[in-house]
């Protein structure tokens, strides 16, 4: 499970093996079933989780109690109420397994700990922000400018795999349109 962790990380920034030794020192490994919560919106966000196997949802409920499938995360991805666990308040989200799940577990002191003893971890940690950000910009702008069977075929051609694994409801949450309109645009 390390070594998908460090595959992972070296395609940003290489590592010693001694450098790596010390990456792990700050990650702690958890399996959840699936339909169990990793994050619950109202209570503190511990961790930041970089999934090895399985498939989680990011899940944002409004005030009228509907749920919005903000994104998905599944191997090799990392996930978190990122808002909460940066500014270490409650969780405005919740994180729930789609899948039976195992996770590598980052709390927010280990992160900065990590960062601190190993500037490389900074320079990692950074671009994966980066690219979470460009990725967010391009989900907002996709919304604003693309109907239903256009985002339906952008998550096509983005992620295959993950329209294979996710239930039809959970991708129509997701892409914001009804189960039966979801039918529709499939083929």
């Amino acid at each position: 499970m390390h070594d998908k962790l460090r595959e992972h990380i070296e395609k940003i920034v290489p590592l010693s093996d001694d450098e790596f030794a010390f990456v792990c020192t700050h990650f702690t490994l958890k399996k959840f079933k699936k339909h169990q919560f990793l994050i619950q919106e109202g209570e503190a966000v511990k961790y930041s989780y970089f999934i090895i196997t399985g498939l989680l949802k990011l899940v944002h409920t409004d005030e009228t109690g509907k749920q919005r499938i903000v994104s998905f995360a599944m191997e090799d991805w990392w996930e978190s109420d990122y808002y909460a666990f940066y500014t270490q308040t409650l969780a405005t989200m919740s994180l729930e397994c789609v899948e039976n799940t195992e996770v590598l577990c980052l709390s927010f002191e280990d992160y900065r700990k990590l960062c601190d003893g190993l500037q490389k971890m900074e320079r990692f940690f950074l671009e994966k922000s980066n690219f979470g950000f460009i990725a967010s910009q391009r989900r907002i702008i996709s919304w604003l400018t693309s109907n239903a069977k256009e985002r339906y075929e952008q998550l096509l051609k983005q992620h295959p795999a993950l329209i294979q694994r996710v239930p039809k409801s959970l991708l129509a949450s997701y892409l914001g349109v009804s189960r039966e309109t979801l039918s529709r645009l499939s083929p």
